[in-house]
């Protein structure tokens, strides 16, 4: 098929197929490669902990609490099951009493025969992940167990991976409804304009011609509206039609005149005159002729317009070469948000990559907060001066992200003189000009606006301005759906190791609560120093698990009433370096382990495990140990009864400057003196 209108819809349509299916391809095997690694990482952390537990327990003869912490594991929504088999295959321990003395799965003893100490597998209508590790027989277990046997069994953790299937299928569905939304929307727009503005009108002008040719001059007469160059070349061709139909009239008359004067040469006293009268004839003829000539020449010039619109068709294709440039910044923008999964940080990337795309001045992210009827800022750029990203916006007639969240729909305010329903004075501090708006949409709900003012050039935005912003939307929403799936997976990570950590603290009643309280110190002692957000976050992660490294330190050892010797203090303070080492696989808390690492450190460098001191200990850290020692003395041990807050507090004042920063214990004291530190 060799048509105009085809080639270009097909080109197109291609481009934009290609174009949509990469990003969704590229799309979805992030997502799948990022669960997939959580799980097994997850998978991993979790039975080396469990692990350690056991072999501590077990070396204190507790055999009765290994089976108490197996139940405990398994009563998680996302594990599936634990337990401990022995060399050949039977059940020692399990969370679930029933199955002692059962043989375990074939795939779990042969994964163990064949050293493989993950892999996924399925039971049932289940997809699982197994973890399996084995439990080597320790000089410490020699007192119950023969030297002689090298594995005292074989711990298999099992993890559900349906939610992660779940989490994984829901957001595939997301991101390829939406894809297949924003390809049919380009497709139709592009067909549409093409149809109207191109093959309508040349159809037309072809019927008209046909007209023409048959001798129906009346029903040529054409008229085309749909842009200006369609509407001269119509004209020209309606002038064209009149001037030839009067040249065939007149053709036709002067014809009729020949045929009399062919008569009245019958009358031979006439012949004479009926020859004047006919070289006259013939001299008009050539006339016509000559004015036919001049007919031709303009029936050549229409030809010569028709080329001038055949030359106005191609600037139409470069059009069309621009929409494509578009959609190519398009594409990257999208590479380029899909790159982090942090909020804020996505917000910040999202604003300033759409405010240069669209050549505006201004721009900004507000996100909905329903129960309040306001809005607070997420990311704002060119705005006369700093913005608080905590102020509330009230959601109130007059504004612009109002109107778009009550009808769920975009909205381009392209003169704001003419813009009666809205305020021309923004909230954030500037006047509006020129503005789109576009809901940002998860789930069928409206969590905020994107908003971009004022051109760059003095300008109004443009209805295709719009659609890009619309598109941007779209694809903004599926990243930051993408972005709180994964902090519920930090989360959800985060809370699993802090139940551990809290399960170990519940099991001894003089530090149950420690980790909390001690958390609870630090964030008010990082805030009154002004800390950053990141560095907050990371302290509040560190507070928490701190002393996550005791899960290795024999429990007979944290529980000694009496004076610890100097191998009894090695061996205590090795329990930083052991939870660094349990927290090692995850990626996400490398700042942490650095400052839980240094947390015993001494501002003189006489601390522990590294001898670092001064500025060479993270601030975090340096806040931490005035926190936890704090609490230490301020709690009963089982050495010595817990200290009174005077007697607690005039121990830091004391050490300022040798074992704390003075700055930082000056701030803890002027906290506990302005009654602002909850103890």
């Amino acid at each position: 098929m060799n048509s105009l209108k085809v080639k270009i819809l097909g080109l197109m349509a291609t481009i934009l197929i290609l174009t949509v299916s990469l990003e969704v391809w590229h799309h979805l095997d992030a997502q799948k490669s990022m669960l997939s690694q959580l799980a097994q990482e997850n998978g991993r952390v979790l039975a080396e902990i469990v692990r350690s537990s056991v072999i501590t327990n077990m070396a204190n003869g507790q055999n009765p609490e290994v089976a108490r912490i197996l139940e405990k594991i398994s009563a998680e929504k996302s594990i599936a099951g634990a337990k401990i088999f022995d060399e050949t295959g039977r059940i020692m321990v399990s969370a679930n009493g029933d199955e002692i003395g059962d043989l375990v799965q074939t795939s779990d003893l042969l994964a163990y025969r064949a050293q493989k100490t993950s892999f996924t597998d399925t039971h049932g209508h289940e997809d699982l992940f197994k973890t399996i590790i084995p439990i080597e027989n320790a000089p410490a277990c020699h007192r119950c167990h023969d030297a002689e046997t090298k594995v005292l069994g074989v711990l298999a953790v099992h993890l559900s991976l349906s939610e992660l299937g779940a989490m994984q299928a829901q957001a595939r569905q997301t991101t390829i409804l939406s894809a297949l939304a924003m390809l049919a929307v380009l497709i139709l727009a592009i067909s549409g304009f093409v149809i109207f503005y191109v093959d309508s009108p040349i159809r037309r002008l072809v019927t008209s011609m046909t007209r023409v040719e048959e001798g129906d001059f009346a029903a040529a007469q054409l008229t085309i509206d749909s842009s200006d160059e369609m509407a001269q070349l119509s004209e020209k061709f309606n002038r064209m039609v009149g001037r030839l139909k009067q040249l065939m009239e007149s053709t036709v008359n002067h014809e009729r005149e020949l045929a009399i004067s062919q008569q009245k040469l019958a009358h031979h006293d006439e012949i004479f005159n009926m020859n004047i009268t006919l070289e006259e004839r013939l001299k008009e003829i050539e006339y016509l002729n000559i004015s036919l000539e001049e007919r031709i020449e303009e029936i050549e010039e229409a030809s010569y317009k028709i080329t001038d619109l055949a030359s106005d068709l191609e600037s139409k294709n470069t059009t069309l070469e621009q929409v494509v440039s578009r959609l190519s910044a398009l594409y990257k923008m999208g590479l380029a948000i899909n790159s982090t999964m942090e909020q804020d940080k996505l917000f910040d990337l999202l604003i300033r990559k759409t405010n240069a795309t669209l050549k505006a001045r201004i721009g900004y992210i507000l996100l909905l907060d329903g129960e309040r009827q306001s809005m607070r800022v997420g990311a704002v750029v060119g705005t006369p001066e700093e913005i608080d990203r905590q102020t509330r916006i009230p959601l109130k007639p007059g504004g612009v992200s109002y109107w778009v969240v009550e009808n769920r729909q975009p909205v381009l305010l392209q003169n704001f003189d003419e813009a009666q329903d809205f305020t021309k004075m923004s909230r954030l501090g500037f006047l509006r000009e020129t503005v789109i708006c576009a809901p940002l949409i998860v789930k069928d709900e409206v969590i905020g606006t994107i908003t971009i003012a004022n051109r760059l050039d003095g300008g109004s935005f443009t209805p295709e301005d719009l659609e890009l912003l619309t598109t941007i939307a779209a694809q903004a929403s599926v990243a930051i759906k993408n972005a709180q799936l994964y902090e519920e997976q930090q989360s959800t990570y985060l809370s699993t190791v802090q139940a551990l950590v809290s399960a170990v603290e519940a099991s001894d009643a003089y530090t149950r609560g420690h980790s909390e309280r001690v958390t609870r110190y630090s964030l008010a002692l990082g805030r009154a120093l002004e800390l950053p957000h990141d560095a907050l976050k990371r302290l509040e992660h560190a507070a928490v698990l701190h002393d996550i490294g005791k899960i290795g330190i024999d429990i007979s050892l944290l529980h000694k009433k009496g004076q610890l010797s100097p191998e009894d203090f090695a061996l205590l303070q090795q329990h930083p370096l052991i939870g660094v080492r349990i927290l090692d696989p995850i990626v996400f808390l490398k700042g942490v382990r650095e400052i839980i690492v240094q947390h015993h450190e001494r501002y003189d460098g006489r601390g522990y495990p590294l001898g670092v001191g001064g500025i060479e200990i993270l601030t975090e850290a340096r806040i931490l140990a005035v926190a936890d020692t704090y609490d230490a003395m301020t709690s009963d041990r089982p050495y010595r009864s817990a200290l009174s807050q005077e007697v607690a507090l005039q121990e830091i004042r004391d050490h300022a400057g040798s074992q704390f920063d003075p700055h930082v214990a000056e701030a803890f004291l002027s906290l506990c003196a302005r009654g602002e530190l909850h103890t």
